[in-house]
């Protein structure tokens, strides 16, 4: 059976690089190469892509006008669109992604790192048309068909997890320091829901859990991280109070765009774990924390367990600003912020368990 190839146009003035980028692709996707904005809407009247990458500075009609164009034209609003930049430009980036964009690709590009995002980013919008496709087949089941509608939720359960990972992976896959992170914080949690229905701690609250769809949740607890420019996500050192100030951001970009797929979604419980964790998980039980500074229990229990799971996951890993603490160090730490940064009662939790943790920390590498 033939493989199906995706259709890619491909937006950039420069010849050469326009070149490049067609002979890169052409033997994984069906490529439309364009010289202009122009040129890119003379082809969409003749097809529909996968995917747009688009140039951001080109004369007559910028990326950035394109893709104005692009969103404010039903056809042609959910094409996934890369940019193609050979500006160092946080500012500009940032006005991308407002506008729509889905990532960014610095020039001249890397062949493995182009194709890797592409293929994500092809491999996403199926999964939400499929998601939205079968979301919208479900409703039109009868309250009879029980069994049909138990084989659909199923499927779109599987369809919801792959999406959740597929998410997760292009946030890992951009955060080159925190390679791993997301399954160990994972694991993390689940050893800690385990002792707290074990010991009855908070037991009102986690006896009303999923606790399946929420430890899935909680790969999305950095999402926000997909919008933080390249030169502040993977820069090698200790990031300026300025830079730091656009990194703490993906808290609340992260919890904006959940809450943005909740508004148009009918089933979304999954995300509202999800939102907890994103958007509340770099606050601090003192009120210190970020974006919001809640204190004590105001702050979700979601929020104040993925702050132990997350901060001890950054302790016992090599960041650019540092060199990986040794677990016993990484301890005393989470012990030592008790009544500071974490919740007294589940400190006591991850005294239990902290054995666990240092196994799922050797166990789970880069």
């Amino acid at each position: 059976m033939e493989r199906i190839r995706h259709k890619v146009i491909i937006v950039d003035d420069n010849p050469i690089s326009l070149s490049l980028g067609r002979n890169l692709l052409r033997s994984f996707y069906e490529v439309f190469p364009a010289t202009s904005g122009q040129k890119l809407f003379q082809i969409l009247e003749k097809i529909i892509p996968e995917l747009i990458l688009l140039d951001v500075e080109m004369p007559e009609m910028s990326g950035f006008d394109a893709i104005k164009r692009l969103k404010a034209d039903s056809r042609y609003a959910d094409i996934p669109v890369i940019f193609l930049t050979g500006k160092d430009d946080e500012a500009s980036e940032m006005e991308g992604f407002d506008l729509g964009a889905v990532d960014y690709v610095s020039k001249p590009f890397s062949g493995p790192l182009l194709l890797k995002r592409i293929a994500n980013h092809i491999l996403l919008e199926q999964q939400r048309r499929d998601l939205l496709a079968n979301q919208e087949a479900l409703q039109d089941y009868a309250d009879n068909l029980e069994e049909k509608v138990r084989e659909k939720t199923a499927e779109i359960l599987n369809l919801q997890n792959a999406v959740l990972n597929t998410i997760a992976e292009l946030v890992e896959f951009r955060d080159k320091s925190t390679g791993g992170h997301v399954m160990r914080t994972q694991r993390y949690l689940e050893v800690l829901i385990k002792e707290m229905q074990r010991t009855g701690v908070y037991a009102e609250e986690t006896s009303e859990w999923d606790v399946e769809l929420m430890l899935l949740s909680a790969q999305l607890h950095d999402v926000g991280k997909i919008v933080i420019t390249d030169t502040i996500l993977n820069k090698p050192g200790k990031l300026t109070n300025e830079e730091f100030e656009v990194m703490k951001t993906h808290v609340s970009e992260g919890a904006d765009a959940i809450e943005k797929i909740m508004s148009e979604a009918s089933r979304h419980t999954f995300l509202h774990y999800a939102l907890l964790f994103a958007g509340t998980h770099h606050e601090r039980w003192d009120g210190s924390g970020y974006p919001v500074g809640l204190k004590g229990r105001d702050i979700p229990l979601e929020g104040r367990m993925m702050a132990i799971a997350d901060v001890y996951d950054a302790l016992i890993t090599d960041r650019p600003y540092k060199k990986a603490f040794t677990h016993e160090v990484a301890r005393g730490i989470i012990e030592e912020g008790s009544g500071l940064h974490f919740d007294p009662v589940l400190v006591e939790v991850f005294r239990n368990v902290e054995g666990e943790f240092a196994r799922i920390a050797k166990e789970i590498v880069d």
